[in-house]
């Protein structure tokens, strides 16, 4: 499945395009700054989509020579590039609003505006809900990250069409820019939170809390027939999802023994957590040697 991720950034990008289309007319005839930032931030989603598609078709390349532990790290790079559009549209959408305020400009055929801004929020919605499920379902960062953009789209649009219905029934023109104004710092919030993520998994964050207390319940099984286990480390790149931990069992085992153990745990820790490559060392119980390597640089 996850080798056919790429086709839903190719509807991220129609959506993106048909957007664009219905709110850069909806800005002509309106005059909105409003609808302006709206029809800006679209051209930030297809910028982001593009990159979005880059990125999948990049990660479901198998393992090579260049890159033995897969390619699927290169969906953090796609979510922090995202951000960054996030917040150079959010930046833009700011300083054009601040521009309106200065040099007020009233709002025409609001009606047709609304019309046409609807349209293409309904579209956003209905993409970001697809894309959002099948992220979360594949664990990929990179379409839940266009998911999240998108569903700003919609906050943003709900903002803006807010702004017009306000401006249409009131007459008060300053109320288009400050709205957008807010929608701007609504935008640089996402944005934020989209680089802080990006940066957690190229940082070799640990895996989600849950998953990792399902490893320490394996753990804990095969501790009550006397193994004994200690530095587990565990790390994400993606969807994939890399454990290791020390195995210590009594000196008295056989290899054969020893190695069989080991290879139901592994099997066992690879079945509570997808996506997942283990890797354990085996040890004797009661060897000092064991206890030199607890940490992650090991003592000369």
């Amino acid at each position: 499945m996850r080798g056919t991720l790429h086709r839903y950034a190719y509807l991220s990008i129609g959506a993106a395009v048909v957007t664009i289309a219905l709110k850069g007319l909806a800005y002509l005839l309106t005059g909105s700054v409003g609808l302006l930032s709206d029809a800006v931030e679209s051209l930030v989603n297809l910028a982001a989509a593009l990159v979005a598609l880059t990125a999948l078709i990049i990660a479901a390349r198998p393992p090579d020579e260049s890159h033995e532990y897969g390619h699927d790290k290169i969906e953090y790079f796609s979510s922090g590039i995202e951000g960054t559009l996030i917040l150079v549209a959010g930046v833009s959408i700011i300083a054009t609003s601040i521009d309106r305020l200065l040099r007020p400009h009233a709002v025409e055929q609001i009606g047709i505006g609304l019309g046409l801004s609807v349209l293409a929020s309904l579209v956003n919605f209905g993409v970001a809900m697809v894309l959002d499920r099948v992220g979360k379902a594949n664990d990929s960062v990179t379409l839940q990250a266009d998911a999240h953009h998108l569903m700003t789209d919609v906050w943003t649009s709900v903002g803006v069409l807010t702004g017009l219905i306000v401006v249409g029934i009131s007459g008060v023109t300053w109320l288009d820019p400050v709205i957008a104004l807010v929608v701007a710092l609504n935008i640089l919030r996402i944005g934020i939170v989209l680089l802080r993520k990006s940066v957690d998994g190229l940082m070799d964050t640990p895996i989600p809390e849950p998953e990792r207390r399902a490893v320490e319940g394996v753990i804990h099984k095969f501790e009550t027939s006397g193994i004994q286990f200690h530095a587990l480390r565990t790390r994400q790149s993606g969807a994939r999802r890399f454990i290791s931990v020390h195995v210590l069992v009594p000196p008295r085992w056989t290899v054969k023994q020893a190695h069989d153990v080991v290879e139901d745990i592994e099997r066992e820790m690879r079945a509570v957590v997808p996506h997942s490559r283990v890797f354990t060392h085996l040890e004797p119980q009661g060897d000092p040697a064991a206890f030199d390597d607890l940490g992650l640089d090991r003592p000369e």
